[in-house]
């Protein structure tokens, strides 16, 4: 996500409001470049696309054939998400809109093959327990993917909104999951990287 520079908090649900009805469009309505990358990998199945935004991650999964929970905690994104699929009565059933606030919501345990949160930044005493709740939502054999902002040229939110995903693995129990990658890769359609974990549960 990209923060004004004179931006303090909270990024509640307000804010995120306000912000996609003073836009048309916020993001590019294209897919994360990283989810395609993992996803092409993986056979579909049901996953679980963490602040959806403008749904451009939930479509694309359901257009392959993914059925998909997204989570926003803006009504006003999810509203303009479901309108764009609206037409497309094929794909639209396989996504189901789901407003939360994913510091307070915590999804149902190892129900998911996939479970995905893009650019989730928080401070690292929020993300310690999110992180952990996303890993738990993960069904055996599914994946987990967590990419997030490097901490360079992002200093309106500070350097607790930061955790590299090495850090972030380390909160994985060894005995349950393959760390497939945990690190920075270079970001394909601009320049600079991102942190990116991809995990696979094992047990």
């Amino acid at each position: 996500m990209t923060i004004p520079e004179e931006w303090t908090g909270p990024f509640d649900k307000r804010f995120w409001d306000d912000r996609y009805a003073e836009h048309t469009r916020v993001w590019s309505g294209n897919p994360n470049p990283h989810l395609v990358r993992v996803v092409e990998a993986l056979d579909p199945g049901v996953a679980l696309d963490i602040g959806s935004g403008e749904g451009a991650d939930a479509i694309w999964l359901a257009r392959h054939s993914w059925r998909v929970t997204a989570t926003d905690i803006s009504s006003v994104a999810l509203d303009r998400s479901a309108a764009a699929i609206a037409a497309d009565g094929e794909v639209a059933a396989r996504i189901e809109w789901k407003q939360a606030d994913v510091l307070e919501w915590a999804p149902p345990e190892r129900s998911f093959d996939l479970v995905s949160s893009q650019y989730s930044h928080f401070p690292s005493a929020d993300l310690v327990p999110f992180v952990k709740r996303l890993a738990a939502s993960v069904a055996p054999g599914g994946t987990l993917l967590v990419v997030a902002h490097e901490a360079n040229g992002h200093s309106a939110m500070g350097p607790d909104y930061f955790v590299a995903a090495a850090k972030l693995a380390e909160l994985l129990e060894p005995t349950d999951w393959t760390i497939v990658e945990a690190g920075l890769q270079q970001h394909p359609s601009r320049e600079g990287s991102d942190e990116v974990l991809v995990a696979r549960r094992l047990v």
